[in-house]
C-alpha cells in the first residue's frame, strides 16, 4: 500500500507527524508533501524538523513542485490523507484551484476515484467552510475533523492524537491498535 500524505498550515501539525510515524511502523509507503505554512507550524508546535518527516517518508515532494509524480493520475497510490487540512486547502480542493501540490494531488486523487480523507482544522466554521465540506462530501471525500472519542478515556494528548490517526487508518482498512474500539 502507498498513501500520499499532505500536511498543511493549520494548527495540529502533530497529527501529520504522528500518522507518518505510525505508517512507517506499519511498513506502509508514504509520499509526503508539506506546505510552507505547515513548515512554520512544525517549528512553532513541535520539536521536529522537516528532515525528520522526510526520514520517515518513502518519498517527499516540495509543495511548489507541480511537476511531482503525485500531480499525475499515472502515479499509482491507494489514496491521500491531508492531515491537518486548512480551510484554504479545503477551498482549493473543493473549487479545483490547484495552486499548490497538496491541492493538485488531492484533485488528482478525486479524478482517479481514489480515497481522499481531509482532517479539517478550524473552529468555528463559516457557512463557506461548511459548503466546501458538503461539496466534497457529495463527491465521496471523507471529512474527518480531529474530534476525540472520550469513551476511550484518554490519559494523554498522545492518546487523543492516536484516536484521530486511527480513525484515518480505518478509512483504508489498515489494522492498528491505536485506540480501544467501542464495545471491546
Amino acid at each position: 500500500m502507498k498513501l500520499v500524505i499532505g500536511i498543511t498550515g493549520s494548527t495540529g501539525v502533530i497529527y501529520g507527524v504522528r500518522i507518518l510515524e505510525v505508517l512507517k511502523q506499519l511498513n506502509i509507503q508514504t509520499h509526503l508533501v508539506i506546505t510552507e505554512w505547515a513548515k512554520k507550524c512544525l517549528a512553532m508546535e513541535t520539536e521536529h524538523k522537516l528532515d525528520y518527516l522526510k526520514s520517515i517518508s518513502a518519498e517527499y515532494s516540495d509543495d511548489s513542485n507541480l511537476a511531482s509524480g503525485i500531480s499525475s493520475g499515472t502515479f499509482k497510490h491507494n489514496g491521500m490523507i491531508v492531515i491537518p487540512c486548512s480551510m484554504k486547502t479545503l477551498s482549493g480542493i473543493a473549487n479545483g484551484y490547484d495552486e499548490t501540490l497538496v491541492a493538485r494531488a488531492a484533485g488528482v486523487t478525486l479524478k482517479e476515484s481514489r480515497k481522499l480523507v481531509l482532517v479539517t482544522r478550524e473552529t468555528p466554521l463559516t457557512a463557506i467552510n461548511l459548503e466546501n465540506m458538503l461539496k466534497l462530501a457529495r463527491l465521496g471525500v471523507t471529512i474527518l475533523p480531529p474530534v476525540p472519542g472520550f469513551y476511550t478515556k484518554p490519559k494523554s494528548i498522545e492518546e487523543i492524537i492516536d484516536h484521530t490517526v486511527g480513525k484515518c487508518l480505518d478509512q483504508f482498512d489498515i489494522e492498528h491498535d491505536l485506540y480501544k474500539r467501542w464495545g471491546s
